[in-house]
Formats: structure tokens, C-alpha cells, sequence
């Protein structure tokens, strides 16, 4: 039996508000369209799962602690919106910066597919059928080393990675979505792969 579709979620500039490193959950606030993209996914039964690089933790902007209230407030905010993650990968590491074990040179912080190897095999997904979804070309790459369709939104990072950076990526998108939820919709009317 096949495993799972999934559309594999960047969190800051895609799922929620680009606003620098979120040190306090007051801080973090869904993209006004996130929650229906969500939504969508839930009730089409395509799993969405949030991966996303948290390096804050090595630079010592916030704790662990922080970082998993913050994302218990994107639980909460989704919730009352009526929509769920079905997993959420974080990667805290920083390969320059900070002390062991945060400083280390990993396979989990995009464009390393190891998040979204991790999520494929924690929920049992076919990362064939999946896509990954982010504003900066981290996003991009990453999906492609873990085998999924990639499409670049333009909001946070992503108008500006879109139109002054594009000429210096080693490889394009599949597809460019104004949001989150255009994304979904492109996914969900077939976009080719």
C-alpha cells in the first residue's frame, strides 16, 4: 500500500508572518490565508506537516522552551481557525554558530532533506506524491533532495528570492504561488509534478 500525499509546510514567510526570529509566542500570527490552505489539506486527506529551520536556538535568541510555546501558539491559532498540522519538524541547528549540540553540521536544516525524510518516515508518507512549499530556495532544494514536487510562495522571502535571486539557483520551482493556499489550490487541481 502506497504511503501518504503530504504537502511539507515551511513555517516563518509561509505559514505564518515573516517578522525575524519569533523569541515569544505573541509574536507569531498566521498568514491571512494559511488556515483555509490548511484546512483544505485536512479535508482532502493529503497529511500537512510543518518543517521548518529554527537556528534561533544556536544563536541563543530564544530556548527550546520558546520555541515549543511558539509552536504550540500556531497549534492554537490553527485550531480556532479549524485546522491541523499532522506533524511538526524543527531543526535547531546552525553549523557555525552557537555551542554543541546546537552548533553541528546536520542533515535536517534545509536545503538537507533529513526534516522531511524524518516526517516521511514518522507518518508514513510517499514523499513521490508530496509536495514542499517555502519562500526561499532552502524550501526548493530541500524538497528536491527528499524526491517532492517544490513550489515557491511569494510571500515572506519569496517575491524577493523570485525576482532578484532566481538567476543564481542551481534549480527552479515546479511552480510559483502568490500564498499558501494558491499553492494548495495548484496542488489540488493537478499541477504537474
Amino acid at each position: 500500500m502506497p504511503g501518504a500525499a503530504a504537502v511539507l509546510i515551511d513555517r516563518d514567510g509561509t505559514l505564518t508572518e515573516e517578522v525575524g526570529y519569533v523569541n515569544h509566542p505573541k509574536r507569531l500570527r498566521l498568514l491571512p490565508r494559511s488556515a483555509e490552505a490548511v484546512r483544505r489539506l485536512n479535508r482532502s486527506g493529503v497529511k500537512a506537516v510543518m518543517v521548518t529551520n529554527q537556528s534561533g536556538v544556536a544563536r541563543g535568541y530564544f530556548t527550546e522552551e520558546v520555541l515549543q510555546a511558539v509552536n504550540e501558539a500556531l497549534v492554537s491559532q490553527l485550531k480556532a481557525e479549524g485546522a491541523y498540522l499532522d506533524g511538526l519538524y524543527v531543526c535547531v541547528h546552525h553549523p557555525t554558530l552557537g555551542e554543541p549540540p546546537y552548533r553541528a553540521v546536520c542533515d535536517c536544516r534545509k536545503p538537507e532533506p533529513g526534516l522531511l525524510r524524518r516526517a516521511a518516515a514518522d507518518l508514513g508518507l510517499d514523499l513521490s506524491r508530496s509536495w514542499t512549499v517555502g519562500d526561499k530556495i532552502s524550501d526548493v532544494l530541500a524538497g528536491r533532495r527528499a524526491g517532492t514536487g517544490s513550489i515557491l510562495v511569494l510571500t515572506g522571502y519569496g517575491l524577493g528570492e523570485w525576482e532578484f535571486r532566481r538567476s543564481r539557483w542551481p534549480t527552479p520551482p515546479d511552480h510559483v504561488a502568490e500564498d499558501l493556499l494558491a499553492a494548495v489550490e495548484w496542488i489540488q487541481k493537478g499541477g504537474p509534478r
